[in-house]
């Protein structure tokens, strides 16, 4: 009784089920007539027709059943031949739109969807040959489609698309109207190049779970699109897509800055210095110095505007507008605020020559957003984190040998990279063949097992030689648009990594990338690298600076900051590491007692960091006593102690009454006024 109870209901609900697909074919069969009706009745009007194919693409996109969807591409193919200036006018985007829905469908798992599909995009291709013996805009509008389905991660199935490209290639052979013309060999160019293009997709799915491989890879073809401009702006398009997707607003925000530095090429070759538009890619180089790489758009890109290049609606005014007012809002998303008057320094010119006061309003609001924002952060931001990251052994193909720096988020910390590449590069290789050197040292790759893979991961720093920060001054702007970075090796002549203060040496190695971070990715491969050596004392005189500049940092603080000026005071005159300073002056400056001893050029540059790091240390414990309660008048008291003991211990030792140094600043007194 039970199963029969069960059988009648799983009729009743396949019969409903039916009937709800039945109806749902009923109503788009009543539209598809509508639409038959309405362009009957207007004669075939340019504004309706436009009308009617918006809503069959719409319709086509949607899921629908095989016997409807039929129709529907006897419709559309019937409107392609009889409207075809409709279809192919170049202000008009229907043709992009169209090729992108065929496309879609060409990939479906049913062979009459697909067979369909394959005949209208044939039949699309021939109408548009037939017109001006060419079928350059459909040749373009398809490749571009199908280079952003593929980077999107969009087509279904990769085999079913390439046995309906197949189809539209028999179709073309067995055309006995056009063998005699050029039309069958154009069709194989075209579907040789979207061959290729699918197999792109095929390296995307491998690298789907590594995204600096994904996206170098998304790269690589990119910048095989140098000479079609259509092409490259779809993949920088692409790559902003999966940037967004994993959270990596600078990343993205650059991919539409060089969308817009193309564009804007292009429109300065067409029209030079037109209605405030910007002149070519160098306009964007303030933002970046990398939007230069769009300025390879060459002068016969406007010679070729008859093969369908250049004609989509982002290589327009309009386009380029929406561009960089999208960078600009991604700029936003990531904090990197600094960076927005420059993308609109190059939209007001436009706006101002088209007097459209409205736009200038919003530009005008937003930079004021962003300039507040830059205030009431200053002193609170933190960045991106980089390290240096080295493969080497076989397994890893031509990667070997390579190292590259990566950008990670903000205060990511060193196992966190360890953990990921190790987990990654196991599950790949095996958990038994993957080896993470930890150590910077020099790797020599004729003592590793070629069996294994190794990766050596090391934290690098941004690095700008003394005169770059003078053109640096915010933390901004020494983390934005770099390409060189440094890290440094510990080692000690014996051999051993740490020693003592007297034989304590450093190796600081000196990166430089193939362009400024940030970037279209977030690795960067390295292109240099230089080496200097430090000696113990210009270690000393290293550790000496370093410390100074963290205590005058925290003195002119704004708004000052006691907690953070009492944690560096206690790290430089604590009780507990007050002997670190006195040390290093006993041990490299304690000759200078001798009768008559001249100090080295390297003791006198530490005699005077020394002083300079006495002084910073006194102005930063009067800078607290006036911000301290009466609470912490007793640790104030401390401090003052520990001040006055390391300084009485340091000044026999950077004294000097030489007839060369006799004028010198001395010391300041070991009973210093507070």
């Amino acid at each position: 009784m039970t199963l029969s109870c069960e059988q009648s209901e799983g009729r009743a609900v396949e019969q409903d089920a039916h009937i709800e697909g039945a109806l749902a074919a009923e109503a788009s069969l009543v539209v598809l007539d509508t639409l038959e009706t309405v362009v009957q009745a207007d004669g075939g009007g340019g504004a309706v027709v436009g009308a009617v194919l918006k809503v069959l693409l719409r319709a086509l996109a949607r899921n629908q059943s095989t016997s409807v969807l039929q129709h529907m591409f006897n419709t559309q193919r019937a409107l392609v031949f009889k409207y075809h200036s409709a279809l192919f006018d170049e202000e008009s985007e229907r043709c992009g739109d169209l090729c992108l829905t065929l496309l879609t469908r060409c990939s479906s798992p049913l062979s009459a969807i697909r067979s369909h599909a394959a005949a209208s995009l044939y039949l699309l291709m021939r109408q548009n040959f037939e017109i001006g013996n060419n079928f350059a805009r459909v040749k373009m509008q398809v490749t571009t489609s199908l280079s952003a389905l593929v980077g999107r991660g969009r087509a279904p199935s990769e085999g079913a698309l390439r046995r309906a490209l197949k189809t539209v290639l028999v179709y073309a052979e067995r055309d006995t109207e056009l063998a005699d013309t050029s039309f069958p060999e154009q069709v194989k160019d075209l579907l040789f190049n979207l061959h290729m293009i699918l197999s792109d997709t095929v390296k995307m799915k491998e690298f789907q779970e590594d995204p600096e491989m994904l996206l170098d890879l998304m790269y690589r073809i990119a910048k095989g699109y140098q000479g079609s401009p259509d092409l490259r702006l779809t993949w920088l398009a692409n790559m902003a897509q999966q940037h967004m997707e994993r959270k990596n607003h600078t990343e993205a925000a650059m991919c539409l800055v060089h969308s817009a530095a193309l564009v804007a090429e292009y429109l300065h070759l067409l029209e030079p210095g037109g209605g405030g538009r910007p002149v070519g890619a160098v306009a964007l180089a303030p933002v970046t110095p990398n939007a230069l790489e769009e300025s390879a758009v060459g002068d016969d890109v406007l010679a070729r505007r008859e093969e369908g290049l250049c004609l989509g609606p982002d290589f327009s005014e309009s386009g380029l507008a929406g561009l960089l007012e999208h960078a600009a809002s991604s700029f936003h998303t990531a904090g990197m605020y600094e960076a927005i008057p420059d993308v609109y320094k190059v939209l007001l010119p436009i706006a101002e020559a088209a007097h459209d006061y409205k736009k200038l309003a919003n530009i005008h609001g937003k930079l004021h957003e962003a300039y507040t924002r830059v205030e009431q952060l200053a002193g609170k931001r933190v960045f991106g984190t980089y390290f240096r990251v080295g493969f080497y052994g076989g397994r890893f193909g031509d990667l070997a040998g390579e190292e590259f720096v990566y950008k990670e988020p903000t205060l990511t910390k060193l196992p966190e990279i360890f953990s990921r590449l190790e987990n990654f590069y196991a599950e790949r290789f095996g958990a038994e063949n993957i080896v993470i050197i930890k150590d910077s040292n020099p790797v020599d790759s004729s003592k590793l097992e070629p069996d294994k893979a190794y990766v050596q991961i090391t934290y690098v720093e941004p690095y700008f030689e003394p005169h770059e920060l003078r053109h640096r001054p915010t933390i901004f702007h020494r983390n934005f648009n770099i390409k060189r970075f440094v890290y440094a090796t510990p080692f000690t002549p014996g051999g051993k990594a740490h020693g003592e203060l007297r034989e304590q040496c450093k190796r600081k190695t000196i990166l430089t990338v193939a362009t400024h971070f940030p970037y279209l990715k977030t690795r960067i491969r390295v292109v240099a690298r230089k080496q200097i050596v430090l000696s113990p004392i210009e270690v000393a005189i290293e550790d000496i600076q370093k410390k100074t500049a963290e205590v005058a940092a925290a003195t002119a603080q704004e708004p000052p900051d006691a907690k953070m000026l009492q944690m560096v005071l206690q790290g430089c005159i604590g009780t507990t590491v007050n002997q670190g300073p006195a040390e290093v002056a006993v041990v490299f400056l304690s000759g200078l007692r001798e009768q008559n001893a001249q100090p080295t050029r390297l003791q006198h540059k530490l005699r005077l960091c020394f002083k300079d790091f006495s002084k910073k240390c006194l102005d930063a414990l009067r800078r607290n006593k006036n911000l301290i309660g009466p609470d912490q008048r007793d640790y104030q008291r401390e401090l003052e102690r520990n001040y006055q003991r390391l300084t009485e211990r340091l000044a026999p030792l950077i004294a000097w009454s030489g007839p060369s140094l006799t004028n010198q600043q001395s010391m300041p007194s070991t009973s210093p006024r507070w």
